[in-house]
């Protein structure tokens, strides 16, 4: 098996014209004892460099020893990129006596002829093709072998219908904002992307993170980023803590934090201060109270600003009043008296004791 292939001098956008004349110089004559080897050859004209997504032009089955001709000349009147001369000899088939049991090339020129423009036919390729639609066209009659993006039909005299376009309004547009603006030639979304997508062609969804029209909008506070809708920008599996709403894009309400911000802050100093993430009071605590969420009372014996004071006779009090330091709460078990400076006696009787350095 032997597959050749040889690419048009032309620039790209000329290769995909008419191959007319392929004119194939095989350098032995009739009879000449290499000719064997080119029997039964075959002539596609392809986009690719794959003969099979082409189109064959010509197939060798007549040719002998004696009427093979050095110099071959066939017409191809197909569009296409790749000139391919291919020969094989398969197992199983039965070829002529004649034929050599392998193939071989030699060939010492391939000329190939065509117009080097789109759209025009004759001899001279002057004439433009009778269809204004047309793309390329016979080059010896001007039939239209092949319409322009974004029309269809024998004469090329049908537009794409809506949604479609290309060549041969085979391709489907993407999620335009208003199909009627998809153009018919390449697809471009004229007036822009349908929410959740994004490109001229508007079939990229929008990256993760991103929503809307174009996909413009950015997504808010999401638990999981990759659960934000990226047609609206709802957040599907809800806020992270400290937001809250569809978007999370909204903080807590004053006074309260955490997921959903269904947790109500502590006796921070200033309750604006409160983080609405995970509720630290930044400033500090009110009086009376400690911690880092000033959810926690100032233990036995301790009172004001940071728990820093402590209260008059702070191992008998219950609980002081937290500007004085006085006992207004009551005294600890085992105690009486306006200080609770008094204890019970184990007798009943009772006895005085000074916590304070101030008291007498």
């Amino acid at each position: 098996m032997v597959s050749l292939s040889g690419d048009s001098v032309y620039p790209h956008d000329v290769l995909t014209v008419l191959f007319c004349l392929l004119t194939v110089s095989q350098a032995y004559g009739p009879s000449n004892w290499r000719t064997k080897y080119f029997l039964g050859f075959s002539v596609y004209v392809s986009n690719t460099t794959d003969r099979l997504q082409g189109t064959l032009c010509y197939k060798d089955d007549n040719f002998t020893l004696d009427t093979i001709p050095a110099v071959f000349t066939t017409t191809c009147p197909v569009h296409g990129q790749f000139v391919i001369y291919y020969n094989e000899r398969l197992p199983g088939v039965t070829y002529p006596d004649y034929y050599s049991n392998y193939v071989h090339s030699g060939l010492c020129e391939v000329e190939v002829y065509g117009c080097p423009a789109t759209g025009y036919f004759g001899s001279n390729c002057s004439v433009p093709c009778p269809d204004v639609n047309c793309q390329y066209c016979h080059i010896e009659t001007g039939t239209c072998q092949g319409c322009k993006p974004g029309y269809k039909g024998h004469r090329c005299e049908i537009t794409c219908e809506r949604g479609t376009y290309g060549a041969g309004c085979k391709e489907t547009c993407g999620h335009c904002r208003d199909v009627n603006q998809c153009s018919i030639n390449n697809g471009t979304c004229l007036t822009g992307c349908n929410a959740a997508f994004k490109g001229d062609l508007c079939k990229t969804a929008c990256d993760k993170g991103s929503y809307g029209y174009d996909c413009k909008e950015t997504c808010g506070h999401c638990r999981d980023r990759y659960q934000c809708s990226n047609i609206n920008g709802s957040c599907l599996t809800g806020c992270d803590p400290g937001y809250q709403g569809d978007l999370c894009k909204t903080s807590c309400d004053r006074g309260s934090y955490g997921s959903e911000c269904n947790e109500t802050c502590g006796h921070c100093r200033d309750v604006d201060h409160c983080s609405n993430i995970n509720g630290t009071c930044l400033t500090g605590c009110d009086a009376d109270y400690q911690g880092d969420l000033c959810k926690t009372h100032c233990p036995v014996g301790y009172f004001g600003q940071d728990c820093s004071e402590t209260c008059i006779n702070s191992y008998t009090c219950d609980g002081c009043n937290d500007v004085s330091g006085s006992c207004d709460y009551g005294c600890r078990p085992g105690w009486i008296g306006y200080f609770c400076q008094k204890r019970i006696g184990s007798e009943g009787g009772m006895s005085t004791t000074c916590q304070n350095r101030n008291m007498t």
